[in-house]
């Protein structure tokens, strides 16, 4: 598919995914001309970029909803006032950070939430940053071999074992900012390889996070595949690195991406929605 843009500005991050968009002022209704350009945008880079965005919590909303209905989430806390904004963030008595392993969002409900929004409202001075691998790259590079095997199968994804019971009963100080364990209880089956609804591409779809194992396999004949998949799928030339401002915001699609959240600011805040 070829890409053109003349109404916003969009610079690619590496050669396999992510792009920053400038020319936008997120405050201000953006064209459908506009749009329609940094929507091709996440479809041919999986996540997008946006810096020096100063937006109230309604405005925050008003973008998601530019791009369909709000999915609120079950197990975050919510800025208050706001149960459409999720809390993400990081005290600096705490040691332990939300997202810090490879995943993607929601594969454990039965239509997880197309894409994730995350707006950065205090970050550390050094560290914080987030990367993000494509699947399409991912899939892209299997064997035809693997590729074959991989057809037809699916997967089986699971919230219990992530934010249940057995988290809250953790040593864990992510725990209270984590809520509602007994709503931990989806269960969900999912294509191994997906199409992409829109951009047509093939994309690898488990993740270390809710992925528990391949559908009419058990667990010990699961592991060792997904294994090889995860260190596969978080190949460093399938990634891109992004650095957080305030204001910054990425728009990751959870149909052809994943991310982790690297911990390495101990001692400072992080508070991101």
């Amino acid at each position: 598919m070829t890409y053109s843009y003349s109404l916003v500005d969009v610079r690619p991050l590496s050669s396999s995914i992510g792009a920053e968009i400038h020319g936008i002022d997120l405050n201000k209704a953006i064209s459908e001309e506009q749009f329609i350009e940094v929507r091709s945008a996440f479809g041919q880079y999986g996540v997008i970029f946006f810096r020096d965005q100063n937006l109230s919590p309604e405005k925050e909303i008003a973008f998601a909803e530019h791009w369909g209905k709000i999915n609120i989430n079950r197990f975050f806390t919510n800025v208050d006032g706001y149960p459409q904004i999720a809390m993400v963030l990081k005290e600096p008595d705490q040691k332990k950070n939300i997202g810090s392993s490879w995943h993607t969002d929601q594969t454990y409900d039965e239509e997880p939430a197309m894409g994730s929004i995350l707006f950065a409202h205090e970050v550390p001075k050094n560290g914080g940053d987030t990367m993000f691998s494509s699947m399409y790259n991912a899939y892209e590079t299997l064997s035809d071999g693997l590729k074959d095997t991989l057809t037809g199968l699916n997967a089986r994804h699971s919230s219990r074992h992530v934010f249940g019971a057995a988290r809250a009963q953790r040593d864990d100080d992510t725990v209270g900012r984590i809520k509602n364990a007994e709503a931990a209880n989806q269960d969900a089956i999912h294509p191994v390889i997906i199409t992409h609804p829109e951009t047509g591409r093939e994309a690898l779809y488990v993740n270390p996070v809710f992925t528990l194992g391949f559908e009419g396999w058990t667990v010990a004949e699961s592991n060792p595949l997904l294994e090889y998949l995860y260190l596969h799928a978080s190949r460093p030339e399938f990634t891109c690195r992004f650095k957080w401002k305030p204001g910054s915001i990425a728009f990751w699609d959870n149909r052809a991406t994943w991310q982790l959240a690297i911990n390495d600011y101990h001692g400072e805040r992080r508070m991101m929605h």
